[in-house]
Parts: C-alpha cells; sequence; structure tokens
C-alpha cells in the first residue's frame, strides 16, 4: 500500500489544469496516475475503479470532478463548480448522466470532496445532502509568474483586458455591448485573450467596434502577467463562476478589476475590486467608464487587489488538501 495515488492526467492550461499542477506538485511523495483513457469518457470511471484497486493507496485523489464507480480505499475529489449543471447551453444529456450515475454517487459514498469557494461549497451541499464537514473549501492561489514586478505589455495604446472565451456564462456579448456603450475615447482599445471566432467578429462589426478590439491567443503566464500589468483594468463580469482565477491574478500584478456580483467573485474580489451586475449591459458600460475615468479609483483599486491577492496562495491550497487527505487516510 502507497501513500496518497494522484490523477494527475487533469495537468493542463485550464483552470482545473492549473489547481492540479500547482497542488500536485505540492503534495509530498505522492504516486501520480499520469496516463489512461481521456479524462470523463464513457470507460473512465470503471478503468479508473481497477486501477485503483490494483495500486491500492492509502487514499485516491483527484483534481477534478471524475471519480472511480467503486473503491476499496478513501476517495477525495473536487467539485470546481456545478457549471455544468446550471449552464444548459454547456452542458449535455451524457453531462448530465454522469452526473447523476457517477459523480452524485461518488460524492455521497467519498471519503471527503474539496471545492474552491465557499459559494461551491454552498452550491454543492444544495445540490446533494451531505453533513458540511464532508466538503472542504482549499481555494485556488495566485502563481508565481503573477506579480506586481515583471515586464509591462505596452503596445502603444491605452487597452482593457478581457481574459475569457466564448461560453455562455462568461458573458462575452454583454461585456463587448457594455464595452461599446461605455463613451470612452476611442483610442482605448479591448484586448480580448480568445481565439477569435466568425460569431464574434461578426458582433463586433454590428457594434462597430471592429477596429478597437485586438485579439490576442494563446499566451504563457509570464506573457500574461505582462498583460495584466499594462492593462487600464480587467473586465470580468461572468455569470457564474467556481472561483474565477483571472481576477485574482490580476489584482497579484497590480491592475484594477471589474468584476460581476454574483457567483463566487465577490468572495474572491472583496472590496478590492468594481463590481457590478453582469446581467445589466448599463452597469457593466457605467463601471468601465468609471474605471478609465477615475485615476484615483484605479490607484486604491490597485492598492486593496495587491493586499487582497496576498490572501490567496497555492502553498495554503496545498496545505489543506494536504490536510484532508491526511484525515482521509487516517479515517
Amino acid at each position: 500500500m502507497t501513500g496518497v495515488l494522484v490523477d494527475a492526467r487533469w495537468i493542463a492550461p485550464h483552470g482545473i489544469g492549473r489547481f492540479a499542477q500547482e497542488v500536485i506538485q505540492r503534495l509530498p511523495e505522492a504516486e501520480r496516475i499520469s496516463d489512461g483513457p481521456p479524462l470523463l469518457s464513457p470507460v473512465e470511471p470503471l478503468w479508473l475503479s481497477i486501477e485503483v484497486s490494483r495500486r491500492r493507496p492509502g487514499v485516491y485523489f483527484t483534481p477534478g470532478f471524475n471519480p472511480p464507480l467503486w473503491s476499496n480505499v478513501p476517495v477525495v475529489f473536487t467539485i470546481h463548480d456545478l457549471i455544468h449543471l446550471r449552464f444548459g447551453e454547456e452542458s449535455s444529456f451524457l453531462k448530465h448522466l454522469y452526473y447523476r450515475f457517477v459523480v452524485q454517487p461518488a460524492a455521497s459514498s467519498s471519503a471527503r470532496l474539496l471545492t474552491v469557494s465557499e459559494y461551491s461549497k454552498q452550491e454543492i451541499l444544495n445540490w446533494i445532502r451531505l453533513p458540511s464537514d464532508r466538503v472542504d473549501v482549499v481555494y485556488n492561489g495566485v502563481s508565481e509568474a503573477f506579480t506586481e514586478e515583471g515586464s509591462i505589455y505596452a503596445p502603444g495604446y491605452p487597452y482593457l483586458l478581457c481574459v475569457s472565451n466564448t461560453k455562455p456564462h462568461k458573458n462575452l456579448k454583454r461585456t463587448l455591448k457594455g464595452f461599446s456603450w461605455s463613451g470612452i475615447s476611442s483610442e482605448v482599445k479591448l484586448l480580448l485573450r480568445i481565439s477569435p471566432s466568425p460569431q464574434i467578429i461578426e458582433y463586433l462589426y454590428k457594434l462597430g467596434i471592429q477596429d478597437r478590439v485586438v485579439f490576442v491567443e494563446q499566451v504563457t503566464d509570464e506573457e500574461l502577467a505582462a498583460l495584466y500589468r499594462g492593462a487600464v483594468a480587467l473586465l470580468f463580469p461572468s455569470l457564474y463562476e467556481g472561483f474565477g482565477l483571472p481576477a485574482l491574478e490580476a489584482m497579484a500584478c497590480g491592475t484594477p478589476v471589474l468584476a460581476s456580483n454574483v457567483t463566487a467573485l465577490p468572495e474572491v474580489v472583496g472590496e478590492a475590486g468594481l463590481l457590478v451586475d453582469p446581467f445589466d449591459v448599463e452597469a457593466i458600460a457605467h463601471g468601465i467608464c468609471r474605471l478609465v475615468g477615475d485615476s484615483a479609483l484605479r490607484e486604491e483599486l490597485k492598492r486593496k487587489g495587491l493586499e487582497r491577492a496576498k490572501q490567496f496562495t497555492w502553498e495554503r491550497t496545498a496545505e489543506l488538501t494536504w490536510t484532508v487527505l491526511k484525515e482521509a487516510m487516517e479515517s
């Protein structure tokens, strides 16, 4: 029998992947699962059950929401949010089946569940009846690239930054419309860190801002940090976030943040950002206008943001995770 067996297949350039990478590298002497069937594939729950049974660790831990069908050792897995149950456009019949017949039973039988915000914890407890002490909030952290010190992106014009994608919960169309309605100087551009799609480009032309939007595709952490540092502000008025890493990363780089006042973002940003109703385009536009036009407000948010970001570290996340794993093994 070994100590911790951890599913390292989640390590990738996305939110859960970031959590996986930062936590796994800080776990003492964890044995890794590095290959196998595709994550969340139909055969994976059965394959994981056999793999865990074969290796017989003290505890099996996955940083994602892919538990085995059954296990003869304690299982700790992570539900970052319930977005697939809250946004039908981002789900499917098969995902709903997966949550109902794999995730939900595993949550009931697991030793512990991890999540990344008090908001997500309450979502989980509302979805499935569990004792509150079975769900542990371990948060997210700031990776080492995201600091106030470092190179600054300087394209020769002032810009707002939006780190997003085209999924409905990211609220991109309202963000773009808010930018177009804000009344700020046409010299201020909007940098979108997404891959352009024909639909988005068509929407930019519809709004008449096609010449004010610049697309930035995949970048390294160091390049992203430089984009944060050079921005007038980050625009992040999502409709739903289980945590909201871009808001935290921006604050750690000294960048003012405009975020939504719903789901987990108020918990992460606190009073260190400008919070707006993400369903109200006029509120988004007004927030953009305030941030661009009020240098004193930006300085205040920068100061508060830097202090706020210090509360979230991957060391703390890993320590909280390790405590849960040890308790699961001992139980």
